[in-house]
C-alpha cells in the first residue's frame, strides 16, 4: 500500500536495529523522506523541519520518549506522534495517549504490519481533515 501524502517522517530510536528495520519498513511504503535519530536530543534539534509524523522509542536516554513527546508537542501539536515501545505496560500506553500520541505501538513479530496499518490510519485522518477544512472554506463563501 502506497503512501498518498507526502510524508516527513522522523523516527527515533536508541537501538539502532530497530531503527534501521523502521526506516525499511517505511520505505517499502513509499515514504521516501525517513530521518533517523538515536535519541531526543537529536529530534528536538531538528523538530523546526516540521515532520508530519514521528515514531518515538518510549525508553531512551539523554530524553525519554514522554519527554521528547511533550516537546513535540509544545513545538507543533498538528505532527502525528507514534509512540514505539518493546514494553507491555497498559499504563504506558494510557500515559503516550493522554499525552498527546496519535497511537501507541509494541515492538513485536507484528511491527511491520502495526506501522503500516498506523500510517494508513494516519493518511485516511488527514485527508478528512483536509476535506473539512476545504468544506469549511466553501461553507464560508456560499453566504
Amino acid at each position: 500500500m502506497m503512501n498518498t501524502l507526502n510524508n516527513k517522517i522522523f523516527v527515533v530510536d536508541d537501538d539502532l536495529f530497530h531503527l534501521g528495520a523502521m526506516q525499511q519498513i517505511l520505505n517499502s511504503n513509499g515514504d521516501e523522506e525517513v530521518i533517523t535519530f538515536e535519541n531526543g536530543m537529536e529530534c528536538l534539534l531538528e523538530i523546526h523541519q516540521n515532520p508530519k509524523i514521528v515514531f518515538l522509542d518510549h525508553q531512551m536516554d539523554i530524553y525519554t520518549g514522554f519527554e521528547t513527546l511533550k516537546k513535540i508537542k509544545r513545538h507543533n501539536p498538528n505532527i502525528f506522534v507514534v509512540m514505539v515501545s518493546a514494553q507491555e505496560e497498559m499504563q504506558t500506553a494510557i500515559d503516550a495517549l493522554k499525552y498527546g500520541a496519535f497511537d501507541y505501538l509494541q515492538k513485536d513479530e507484528n511491527l511491520e504490519h502495526k506501522v503500516l496499518e498506523v500510517m494508513q490510519k494516519i493518511t485516511e485522518v488527514k485527508q478528512v481533515l483536509k476535506k473539512r477544512k476545504s468544506f469549511g472554506i466553501k461553507s464560508l463563501f456560499k453566504k
